[in-house]
């Protein structure tokens, strides 16, 4: 049985995948993304580009924090080359 840590963890995970283009999905996904940066799973500045993103929720996060040369760990744990 997993734990309750776990659980919030695969929730947040679900979460910080959200289909881009849903209403609040960028909001959705900085609030993920704040829970794995205080775990230490994140960078702050990884952490930053799904902040500026928050409001916009057709942008994709992945590619400004692969164009900032940022993240790296993070993008290949979410699967994005």
């Amino acid at each position: 049985m997993a734990d309750e840590a776990e659980l919030e963890a695969a929730e947040q995970w679900e979460l910080v995948n959200t289909p881009l283009g849903e209403k609040w999905s960028g909001r959705t996904r900085y609030a993920a993304a704040m829970f794995f940066y205080k775990r230490g799973e994140m960078s702050a500045e990884t952490l930053e580009v799904y902040r500026i993103c928050a409001r916009l929720d057709s942008e994709n996060p992945l590619p400004i924090i692969r164009d900032r040369g940022v993240g790296k760990d993070w993008l290949k744990r979410i699967g994005f080359e």
